[in-house]
């Protein structure tokens, strides 16, 4: 007995419920409906999803459909053709295991970007980043991590995640919204298990704290 209760606790071996299979289940369907599953893999992992009994049997299931992962997308396949005018490097992923990741200042976002945390931190800050579509999607999933998502005021904010035993959340603005019919559109999905993914707008870098008011 002493043996046993010396080992040290291993979240990836809890017990899930039958509401984290059908979290699960609504993530597999959806990304049958966008056409990223064919009938055959949708049925062959929802068989998966509601014989699993761990959470480390679960997250497989729907890594690929929420972030890259560990292995990031080559980078010589951008998503658009890039502006001779801004001679940056846009960046398709941000992985963080057992470490941080950080994207700040100026630097340049495809239309799509992964964001993947294991027991670690990325931070992708868009208040000076050059969006490369009106319309971005960011793929974000932490597991046991963070994920921390900064926008700026203009920006309009659309937050689709799947919490599991963690938090998929738009956080309180620091700085009053400012969207309007030119606004750019970020869109935010992925899944947080037991761990967080954070989106929350801020002031532009550099504002002083008096200016801020009491917002």
């Amino acid at each position: 007995m002493g043996e046993i209760e010396n080992r040290p606790h291993d979240p990836s071996q809890m017990r899930i419920s039958d509401a984290d299979r059908q979290r699960v289940a609504d993530v597999l369907r959806d990304a049958a409906g966008d056409g990223r599953l064919d009938l055959d893999e949708l049925e062959e992992r929802l068989e998966l999803t509601f014989a699993a009994k761990t959470y480390g049997e679960l997250v497989p299931i729907t890594l690929d459909l929420q972030a890259t992962g560990p292995v990031a997308p080559p980078a010589a396949s951008p998503v658009r053709r890039p502006q001779p005018q801004l001679p940056m490097v846009g960046h398709n992923s941000s992985t963080a295991i057992m470490g941080e990741t950080k994207r700040q200042g100026v630097w340049s976002v495809p239309e799509n970007h992964s964001a993947f945390a294991l027991m670690g931190s990325v931070v992708i800050d868009l208040r000076q980043a050059h969006l490369q579509s009106h319309d971005t999607q960011i793929n974000a999933s932490s597991i046991m991590g963070e994920v921390k998502i900064i926008v700026p005021a203009h920006m309009h904010v659309v937050v689709d995640g799947t919490p599991i035993m963690g938090d998929f959340t738009q956080g309180k603005d620091k700085v009053p919204a400012e969207i309007g019919p030119d606004s750019p559109t970020l869109r935010v999905r992925g899944m947080a298990l037991m761990g967080s993914v954070n989106i929350q707008r801020l002031p532009a870098p550099g504002t002083p704290k008096k200016y801020l008011g009491t917002y």
